[in-house]
C-alpha cells in the first residue's frame, strides 16, 4: 500500500505529459498528411505500418530528451540548423512525388506485395517522415521540462518512451484505420488527382517552412 502510495503523485505529470503529447500528436502535420494519404491509397496494413513508424520516431525523440541529447542539439547551432534544412529537403522531395503521381492511375498492390514491399516501404517512410522534423524533440524536451519532476522516479524514466510510442502508435492508427476504410477510398479513387496536390501541397508548405525557419535561425 505505501508503495502505491509513493507512486500516486508521479502519476499526474505523467499523465499531463502524455496528454500533451497526445494534442501535439492529433494536431494537423506532416505525418497526419501521410499516414491518412498511405491507408487511402494504399491498404490499411500499409497505414498502419506507417503508424509504427510514427511511435517508433516519437519514442526516439523521446529518449533523446530523457538523455538530454536536445539540449545538446541545441547548443550546437549548426548541427540543429543542417537537421532542419535536411529534414526540410525530404518534406519537400515527399511532396514532389506526392504530386508527380497526382496524375498517374492507383496501382493496387498484391496481397503477397502488400504484405512485404508495400508495408515496409510504408514504415520506413513513416519513420523518416516522424525523423525529419528535429522541432518534434525540441517539443518534447520542451514538455519534459515543463511538466517532469525535477528528479522524477527511475521507474517514470523507463516507462516514459514505450508510452509516448503507444501514444503516437494508437492515434495514427486510428488515422490508419479511419482513411482505409470504404467511402474514404472510394472518394479518393473518384478526386486522386486533387487529393494528391492538396496532400502534395501541404506537405510542401511545411517542408518549405521547415527550410526557411531553419535558414532564418
Amino acid at each position: 500500500m505505501s508503495a502505491i502510495m509513493d507512486i500516486l503523485p508521479s502519476l499526474l505529470p505523467l499523465f499531463s505529459i502524455l496528454g500533451a503529447i497526445a494534442i501535439g500528436a492529433a494536431s494537423p502535420g506532416p505525418s497526419f498528411v501521410l499516414v491518412a494519404r498511405t491507408a487511402i491509397a494504399g491498404s490499411r496494413a500499409a497505414g498502419i505500418a506507417a503508424a509504427f513508424g510514427m511511435g517508433l520516431g516519437g519514442m526516439t525523440f523521446a529518449s533523446l530528451a530523457l538523455l538530454g541529447l536536445v539540449t545538446l542539439l541545441m547548443q550546437v547551432g549548426w548541427l540543429y540548423l543542417a537537421l532542419k534544412l535536411i529534414g526540410g529537403a525530404y518534406l519537400l522531395y515527399l511532396a514532389f512525388l506526392i504530386w508527380r503521381g497526382a496524375t498517374q492511375p492507383l496501382r493496387m498492390e498484391t496481397p503477397q506485395a502488400e504484405a512485404g514491399r508495400g508495408v515496409l516501404r510504408a514504415f520506413f517512410i513513416g519513420l523518416a517522415t516522424q525523423l525529419s522534423n528535429p522541432k518534434t524533440a525540441v517539443v518534447y524536451a520542451s514538455i519534459f521540462a515543463a511538466l517532469l519532476p525535477a528528479d522524477p522516479p527511475l521507474w517514470m524514466t523507463l516507462l516514459l518512451p514505450p508510452l509516448l510510442f503507444a501514444v503516437e502508435f494508437c492515434w495514427y492508427c486510428i488515422v490508419a484505420v479511419a482513411f482505409s476504410a470504404p467511402r474514404p477510398r472510394a472518394a479518393y479513387l473518384r478526386s486522386k488527382r486533387w487529393i494528391d496536390r492538396l496532400a502534395g501541397g501541404v506537405m510542401g508548405l511545411l517542408g518549405a517552412r521547415l527550410i526557411f525557419e531553419g535558414a532564418r535561425g
